[in-house]
Parts: structure tokens; sequence; C-alpha cells
């Protein structure tokens, strides 16, 4: 029994059972399909347009014993845009009614610990809420560091004192996890849940 990896064009995949369709290209007319495929790919990354994969198989006499452990481009296309998938893990409370102080940018990291998000991530989901007893209150959420915060994520204004403004999204965070949150106008008393990540 002698492993062997091969080459071959995609086909097709089916995410439901993480499985493609492929084409030997030693064989051009040998269509294997439902061989499994490496679940660090998903439909984000998995071009059917030409792409070629690498197909790992585990007896070479047995087709049915594969898995596609790559899938690359050959130059005729990449997949726009890049990929990126979300990821949903449990609710977790990030800022339990912080006071911002108008005017000063507090920067928080969001990965790790009970969070359930990596260190690697791009961005996160979020959820939040914020009071201010300041009429047009308002915050901004921005990757820590980032050059402009008002280039990124405005929660606000509040119209009337004391109110509250509810807002959700995807937060970019810098590579070590962390975002600064600003409040401007009026201090400002923020909740924040993470849900998800962008890796």
């Amino acid at each position: 029994m002698a492993q062997i990896i091969k080459r071959a064009l995609l086909m097709s995949f089916d995410p439901t059972t993480y499985t493609a369709s492929i084409l030997l290209l030693e064989a051009t007319s040998t269509v294997l399909a439902g061989v499994p495929i490496a679940f660090h790919m998903d439909g984000t990354s998995t071009l059917t347009n030409g792409a070629l994969c690498a197909v790992l198989f585990f007896d070479e006499n047995n087709s049915s014993d594969a898995v596609i452990l790559a899938v690359y481009s050959t130059g005729s296309g990449v997949p726009t845009p890049p990929p990126g998938r979300i990821t949903f893990v449990a609710g977790y409370r990030q800022i339990a009614g912080d006071t911002l102080s108008a005017g000063t940018v507090n920067t928080y990291t969001l990965v790790g610990g009970s969070s359930g998000l990596p260190a690697t991530v791009l961005g996160v989901l979020y959820k939040a809420y914020f009071s201010s007893a300041t009429v047009s209150a308002f915050i901004q959420m921005a990757p820590h560091a980032a050059s402009d915060l008002s280039a990124y994520i405005t929660l606000g204004n509040i119209s009337t004192a004391n109110a509250t403004i509810n807002g959700s999204g995807i937060l970019p965070v810098d590579s070590s996890g962390r975002a600064d949150i600003k409040a401007l106008v009026g201090n400002c008393s923020l909740t924040l849940y993470t849900y998800g990540y962008v890796q």
C-alpha cells in the first residue's frame, strides 16, 4: 500500500459534506466524486474555475481512500475577496458598563481568556450599547493605534439625555487582538459583547 500525492482540477465543492469532485490530471477522463477535503478550506477558498488541488491517496490503488490537502491557482484566478471566514462563538461580555471619559481613548484586548476568540483574529463580531447624560454623545471604535478612529465605527449620537444606543457589526482589531474605543462630546457608559470572529 503506497501513498502518493497527485494533482487534479477542482470541479465542485459541497460545503454540506465537505467533499469535492476532482478531475485527475494524469487521467483527464477520470472524475472522482465525494473526495473529502481538508477542513481549512471553505467556499471562499475553493475556486472551481480552473483551480488545481493536491490530492493525497493513502493507497494509490484505492481511489476512495483520499483527501484533498490544498487548493491553489495556476494564475487563472484567486479568490475575490480573499479568503476570510466568520466563525461564531458563544456570546461573551468583554466590557461591562465601563465609563469612558469624553475625549479619552480606552484600549481593550478582546482575544483570549474565556472569550472564545483566538489570538490570530482580524476582527470580531460585536454587540454594544452605551448611554450618556450628554445629548449628542457618541463613541468611535477602531483597531488599536489606527491613525483615524473616525474612519471605522461610530455609534451615536444620543438624542436625549440618559438614552441608550445599541449597535452591532464587525470590529477590526490589531495583530494583538486590541481595539481602541473613544467617547466624544460626553462621558459614556459602555457594555460590549463579542460572539464571533473573522480570521
